[in-house]
């Protein structure tokens, strides 16, 4: 699974994923902004990975990839997972259908996102954030390169 919101409080949605990554599930959230679910807790969800990517850009997508027995799914959504927005307010989800479009949201959106090394944080156990350190001398700015992308087709 990897799921793009800016935020994730909701203590059943939680529940749910610790219990996904008990079960051996790849859990990846990207959460930019309060996220009270602790990564990397031997046990409890230490097949989960949060990664919070603050730059220049305030986003507001929500995206929601799951991939069940090799068929993939995405969803995009108005919500962010907090008990606020899932009980007491009118929000929207929708699967993404088109084969093209769920490539594209996988391999240049989430992929994307995943690859960032010069604006990304990774929640620790503890709850605190470390900065991505490049593996190499390369840096990778998702924003940067969205913004490139964005300014070639409009060319």
């Amino acid at each position: 699974m990897i799921f793009k919101v800016n935020s994730l409080v909701d203590p059943e949605v939680i529940k749910l994923l610790y219990e996904a990554s008990q079960a051996g599930v790849k859990v990846d959230l990207l959460v930019r902004g309060m996220c009270c679910l602790l990564p990397d807790v031997k046990g409890l969800s230490d097949r989960i990975r949060v990664i919070s990517v603050v730059g220049r850009y305030l986003e507001h997508s929500r995206i929601y990839y799951f991939l069940n027995n090799g068929d993939e799914e995405i969803y995009l959504s108005s919500a962010d997972l907090m008990s606020r927005n899932l009980d007491n307010r009118v929000e929207i989800v929708f699967p993404v259908e088109n084969p093209v479009h769920v490539r594209y949201l996988r391999d240049d959106v989430l992929e994307i996102y995943l690859k960032d090394n010069l604006r990304a944080y990774i929640m620790q156990p503890d709850g605190s954030y470390m900065g991505l350190k490049p593996l190499n001398k390369e840096t990778f700015d998702m924003q940067d390169w969205l913004m490139r992308i964005a300014h070639e087709k409009c060319r």
